[in-house]
């Protein structure tokens, strides 16, 4: 089929792939502008686009897709089908409309669960013992068209973010190619969603900071749902510290407090249990393991982790 693909960020890198090496023709790429980043401004460009490059595909970057110039850009392509994975913008009706074929959706959840941009990230929070990819057919509505395929996937103990968007991006690979042959071949139809519909919204920095009230076992998920972005933080005398990731452990201690330190061990009081910080980053230098962190900083029971900057 001739189709024109839409994504931006690595966990849409991997579908992109499968679809460059799957016969099917990408007659061009959609991906966000690019950023700036850093003091001096450096232009950033994303995983789709450095791929669409290094294979010499037509890319465009629309501030807004949708801008009725851009769309006539996209009419005058006529592509079969729009495939879109993480690309960060919302199309208009119009543009879900083109294709003779429709807007089909790569998305890193089981449908109706965790709409939205960040599910990952809201299910590992959440304590969900699975996730899965579903493609579906685009409508007017966030995440809301019907379902092609979906493909169930089991959450880690050890997941992160980061690990479970990655492997989600493999298995969402295999399952658009699946979709796309099934589809051509004129044997997929459509179901509507069924069952509770929950949502995961987009994440911001401020999300990160941890709230020493919640069990052990919450923290945990909380810790391994935001790394490595936006990454979940408190504060250590008067130092901002990220935490990457902690074990729970029984035990109590006042909410927040250093109840527990030798050469090699941090543990936290929490609103229950006790929560043993295994790796964490202080502000402006690399990760380190625990160990490494606690030489010479002479911390001892009793001193408080923050959730704000304490002068």
């Amino acid at each position: 089929m001739k189709l024109i693909f839409f994504g931006t960020p690595e966990f849409a890198l991997q579908p992109f792939k499968a679809l460059l090496n799957s016969g099917h023709e990408v007659i061009a790429v959609v991906t966000q502008p690019d950023k700036r980043s850093g003091r001096g401004g450096r232009v950033i460009f994303c995983p789709v686009k450095i791929e669409a490059q290094n294979r010499g595909l037509k890319i465009y970057q629309p501030v807004k897709v949708k801008d009725a110039d851009f769309i006539e850009v996209l009419k005058s392509l006529r592509p079969s089908v729009i495939v879109v994975v993480a690309y960060g913008q919302i199309l208009s009706p119009e543009i879900i409309r083109l294709p003779g074929f429709g807007c089909i959706n790569v998305h890193a959840s089981l449908l109706p669960k965790y709409r939205g941009a960040a599910p990952v990230n809201w299910a590992i929070i959440n304590g969900e013992e699975k996730t899965g990819i579903t493609t579906m057919l685009m409508d007017e509505g966030m995440d809301t068209g019907p379902v092609l395929l979906q493909e169930e996937v089991r959450i880690k103990s050890d997941d992160t973010a980061g690990s479970l968007t990655l492997r989600l991006s493999g298995i969402g690979a295999g399952v658009l190619i699946q979709t796309l042959k099934i589809l051509e071949d004129g044997g997929l139809k459509p179901v509507p969603q069924t069952g509770e519909a929950s949502y995961a919204p987009v994440l911001k920095k401020t999300d990160g900071l941890i709230q020493w009230s919640k069990s052990a076992d919450e923290l945990c998920n909380f810790i391994r749902g935001m790394n490595p972005w936006p990454g979940s933080y408190g504060f250590l005398d008067g130092e901002r510290v990220k935490i990457l990731r902690a074990v729970s452990m029984e035990g109590d201690g006042e909410k927040g407090v250093i109840e527990e330190v030798t050469k090699d061990r941090l543990l936290v009081g929490t609103g229950k249990g006790l929560l043993s910080i295994t790796e964490i980053q202080p502000s402006g230098k690399p990760v380190m393991n625990v160990k490494a962190f606690l030489q010479g900083r002479g911390l001892r029971k009793g001193i408080r982790l923050y959730e704000k900057p304490v002068a």
